[in-house]
């Protein structure tokens, strides 16, 4: 896996079409300080050139390791799984990733209080990434 260092949290959100993807696993393995949430999504990658038609979606693992914070709370009225959009921001040493849209204003950034409104977040300490091979074939 590969780490996902703050400075690059932009760059990455721009790799993926995170909107209209689908959470497809998600999982807790608590320790003694903190805990480390995986997360599995199906997205697409973001268009590389203008004449490719032919865009698959990916299977794109998240391991946030000394997870101090997180929430996935599913509401009646939500489509389960289903993710509006992915924000990522740092606050006081914390990776915060969103899996829910929020709504801010053109140029309003975010404060770390917008993620914890979120019904679907995770702050931790170190994010790893990478891209799964597709179900039924081998790496």
């Amino acid at each position: 896996m590969k780490p996902l260092l703050p400075h690059e949290l932009a760059q990455f959100a721009r790799k993926f079409k995170f909107a209209g993807g689908r959470v497809r696993r998600m999982r807790v393995i608590p320790r003694r300080e903190s805990a480390t949430v995986e997360v599995v999504l199906r997205v697409l990658p973001s268009i590389t050139d203008l004449g490719a038609d032919d865009r698959r979606p990916v299977r794109l693992k998240l391991r946030i390791e000394g997870a101090e914070e997180y929430r996935f709370q599913k509401r009646p009225i939500t489509a389960a799984g289903r993710v509006s959009d992915v924000k990522f921001g740092t606050f006081n040493g914390l990776i915060f990733i969103n899996f829910d849209a929020w709504g801010l204003q053109p140029g309003e950034v975010p404060g770390v209080h917008d993620f914890r409104a979120s019904d679907a977040f995770v702050a931790g300490r170190r994010v790893m990434w990478e891209e799964l091979p597709a179900k039924g074939t081998t790496a």
